[in-house]
């Protein structure tokens, strides 16, 4: 970068567990010693950029199969310098966090680091958060895997706490993080039971009552409002609004739909808050940028998530080849070079049916996603139909929603379901009023509490 005035890219990659993560660590080390100023007061912004991987492992990470702190989400790391060669700024980008592990978890696998953490936080944060025993909470006892190997949670809470101050996050932001945190396993143990009317819902127990409340209260929001997000819909017509109740599982659904966006939303407000507090240079001369994406994966049941992710290693061993194989041995021909070519595999057959437009697999499922009355076993049936010819894809025996495709990596066989859900992903809009309507508290000085203006989005 110095020698060349030229910005670089360092690009990670690698199958899932590989070590992708570790790796980055030591190059972000190795670029702010390079680059760090040495004597400066207050804390530096290499200082700060280290700090913020702990604070993105404790809510971007998870212990999966093949990993015991796996990066659910990308990221890509922009180092700024100024014309001495230091360190002047940087800035965060991070791409598909995994949402449905936050409602689903499968054995022997773990949710986000952040909800064990506060699980086992000191007896006075527990209290203040109403949480307890992870095995009490349904979003995190779907497995039986509590624990990591080597792993303290109750110290990763405390050290996750400390980086939040290094990287600006205030103790008042940081209680309103874990409330939210919180507010989501209490949300995951809200059961629904028949209503009176048909294809209606209602608060299943005395439990599900108990955990709404605490919901209510976390999230600083109206009990009521809440519960009617979750077990009806307003259908608005051109004559006015319709409410149509939301039968049992309909709500289950709509609980976990609001679990995923707030927590989401809570990821990308972290970052933007590490963004914001490290600070980014407008007169930077050159970069030096470093993505950590997730590994190329192949589980026993793959969704829609693992071929997001293959999608870009494909992607990216595009890159890779384009530039290692083809570009130099055209050069090695121009310069006459005496050398024996190497020969290589060309992916874009694999890219072109996962992502072209029109007729790639992609565009198929945004198509199905428009028409009401599409289902995982009717996008599937159209897939087998379509690329029934297609060398890389093929349709395992008795499959009705599974397909395989044939990656630079190996064979990944994904299960169709849920497919169309993922896809749509949308905001429901009870949710968002709700959430809008919550207010930030304080207490006043005579110790009751005052609304402030702050709204928690």
């Amino acid at each position: 970068m110095i020698n060349e005035h030229g910005s670089q890219s360092i690009l990670v990659s690698g199958e899932s567990g590989a070590g992708k993560t570790e790796t980055t660590k030591m190059l972000m080390r190795y670029l702010a010693f390079m680059g760090g100023r040495s004597g400066t007061e207050g804390r530096t912004v290499e200082q700060q950029v280290l700090e913020s991987n702990p604070v993105l492992e404790a809510f971007g990470n998870a212990k999966t199969v093949k990993n015991n702190n796996s990066s659910r989400f990308g990221k890509f790391v922009e180092i700024q310098f100024d014309k001495y060669g230091k360190i002047s700024g940087a800035a965060v980008r991070t791409y598909l966090l995994e949402r449905s592990r936050v409602c689903q978890v499968s054995d022997p696998e773990r949710n986000y680091h952040c909800f064990y953490m506060l699980c086992s936080a000191p007896p006075e944060d527990v209290k203040r958060f109403k949480v307890g025993n992870p095995r009490s909470f349904h979003y995190l006892n779907q497995t039986s895997c509590y624990e990591v190997a080597n792993v303290d949670d109750a110290r990763e809470y405390l050290e996750t706490r400390n980086a939040m101050d290094i990287v600006g996050i205030s103790q008042e932001e940081q209680d309103a993080i874990f409330r939210v945190v919180a507010a989501i396993l209490h949300l995951g143990n809200i059961n629904f039971s028949k209503g009176k009317e048909i294809d209606s819902s209602r608060l299943r127990d005395e439990k599900s009552i108990n955990h709404l409340k605490i919901v209510a209260e976390l999230l600083m929001c109206d009990e009521k409002l809440l519960e009617d997000s979750l077990c009806q819909r307003v259908i608005v017509t051109p004559d006015g609004n319709i409410t149509k109740p939301l039968d049992p599982d309909s709500a289950l659904q709509s609980r976990d739909a609001l679990a995923k966006t707030v927590y989401s939303r809570l990821f990308d407000w972290i970052v933007d808050k590490i963004n914001n507090s490290i600070g980014q240079d407008p007169d930077a001369i050159s970069i030096i940028g470093v993505l950590d994406i997730y590994g190329f994966e192949s589980f026993k049941v793959n969704s829609f998530e693992q071929l997001c992710i293959n999608m870009t290693n494909e992607k990216l061993q595009q890159h890779f080849n384009q530039h290692v194989f083809k570009m130099e041995q055209e050069e090695y021909t121009r310069d006459e070079i005496d050398w024996s070519y190497v020969e290589f595999v060309d992916n874009q057959d694999v890219l072109d049916l996962i992502e072209k437009k029109p007729g790639g697999i992609i565009a198929l499922l945004d198509e199905a996603c428009m028409f009401p009355k599409s289902t995982h076993e009717t996008f599937a049936q159209k897939m087998y139909q379509t690329y029934k010819s297609h060398k890389r894809f093929s349709k395992p025996k008795l499959a009705r929603t599974a397909f395989t495709i044939n990656h630079y990596a190996g064979d990944v066989t994904y299960q169709a379901d849920y497919f169309l859900d993922k896809n749509k992903d949308y905001v429901v809009a009870e949710h968002q009023a709700l959430l809008n309507s919550s207010r930030a508290t304080t207490p006043s000085p005579d110790g009751n509490i005052e609304h402030d203006r702050t709204t928690l989005h």
